[in-house]
């Protein structure tokens, strides 16, 4: 259990890594790359040790969720929008990109929830 751990982390940090650095193209970049950033620290660290102090993820994830509710809430983006948010590649308008920012934070918070929960029953996963 703990090798797919430690794999999962991996792939999940190459997917924030991927994240941070497509952020180049973005009007703010700044914020999008700390959180990413954030998140691609937590799941290395999980990765290599195999458990991270809890306080982590929960800082990471509970700043990724308040940020996706108030995107999410604040957005012009409706349920439709969000069915059609990968229909192409570019931005077709502002509704679709914030759909994608908050669907980002979203996926943030759920693997620091997961690697929040995996260090919390099993603290010790790095010595074994």
């Amino acid at each position: 259990m703990l090798a797919l751990f430690r794999l999962l982390n991996g792939l999940m940090a190459v997917l924030f890594a991927v994240a941070v650095v497509v952020q180049f193209n973005d009007p703010d970049p700044l914020r999008w790359m700390a959180v990413y950033g954030a998140a691609l620290a937590v799941s290395t660290l999980a990765a290599v040790r195999g458990s991270v102090p809890v306080v982590l993820p929960a800082a990471v994830g509970g700043v990724a969720l308040a940020w996706g509710l108030f995107l999410g809430e604040t957005s012009s983006a409706a349920l439709r929008t969000y069915l059609h948010m990968f229909d192409a590649w570019e931005m077709k308008n502002t509704s679709i990109e914030e759909a994608r920012e908050t669907t980002g934070l979203l996926i943030v918070f759920f693997w620091m929830v997961v690697d929040g929960l995996w260090s919390w029953f099993f603290p010790r996963s790095s010595r074994h």
